[in-house]
């Protein structure tokens, strides 16, 4: 008979497994602060000695890290699917901004579509708070906030998508996106109208997401996004136009 007899599981071992699955699941991110070891044997319910031998294993994996006097930490393994030598081509050439704004149309028209149909209800209410942040955001007129707020309204979808390597994928572009290799963000849209168009097409999105609409939700992503992508390549015809009628000044009025 196809019977194998139990053995009991380590502590230290249980330990590892959960850590393990809520990296995986996103729910521990990159860089994050674990809490301190005591507060933290005591919330797993093991002994001090178990938690150390589980946070060395999971050093030893690399999926955590500690830092000298401030604790253990998540490691940070995004980016690592790109090689800096890639990355630096990615930031000097315009087609590869518009490859990655149809790759994020691709995949993220399908996470809003899964996130519409499988996001728990708590998964939606992440999104709309970060909406609601990002209004808030809008009404002071702060840039800043309202560009970390777009990325994180967006990876608040692919997390509802519920599939992990979509989200670990997408959380290494983001993280491309937020160092500037691709756009940026504040650079890119300089028209008046730009900034409360965007926040209305991230308004309808949510609504088709509270709506649980999967196919508005999906099509409300990708109409973003094709408006992303025309205001960046308006952007750069204009730059390109700038520089040309700069050149014609300096001809005609005889400055270098």
């Amino acid at each position: 008979m196809p019977f194998q007899k139990v053995h009991p599981e380590k502590l230290s071992t249980s330990v590892v497994r959960q850590i393990e699955l809520l990296i995986l699941r996103g729910i521990l991110r990159p860089g994050e602060r674990l809490p301190a070891e005591r507060e933290l044997s005591e919330r797993l319910g093991v002994s001090r000695p178990s938690l150390r031998e589980a946070v060395a294993e999971l050093q030893e994996m690399g999926l955590l890290t500690s830092k000298a006097g401030s604790g253990i930490y998540v490691a940070e393994v995004l980016g690592s699917a790109f090689s800096p030598a890639l990355t630096r081509l990615f930031a000097t050439h315009d087609e590869a901004v518009f490859d990655y704004l149809a790759f994020r149309r691709d995949l993220e028209g399908l996470a809003a579509e899964r996130a519409a149909r499988l996001g728990s209800d708590s998964d939606l209410k992440v999104i709309q708070t970060v909406f609601d942040k990002m209004v808030t955001a809008q009404d002071a007129r702060d840039a800043e906030a309202e560009a970390k707020l777009d990325a994180q309204f967006h990876m608040a979808i692919i997390e509802a998508s519920h599939n992990v390597v979509m989200l670990h994928m997408m959380r290494s572009m983001f993280d491309l996106l937020r160092q500037g290799v691709f756009y940026n963000r504040q650079v890119m849209f300089r028209q008046r109208t730009t900034r409360s168009a965007l926040l209305d097409q991230h308004r309808t999105i949510n609504t088709a997401l509270q709506a649980r609409d999967p196919g508005t939700a999906r099509a409300a992503v990708q109409a973003h996004l094709s408006y992303v992508e025309q205001c960046l390549s308006d952007q750069k015809k204009a730059e390109r136009n700038e520089a040309i009628a700069r050149q014609k000044l300096q001809h005609e009025t005889g400055f270098e």
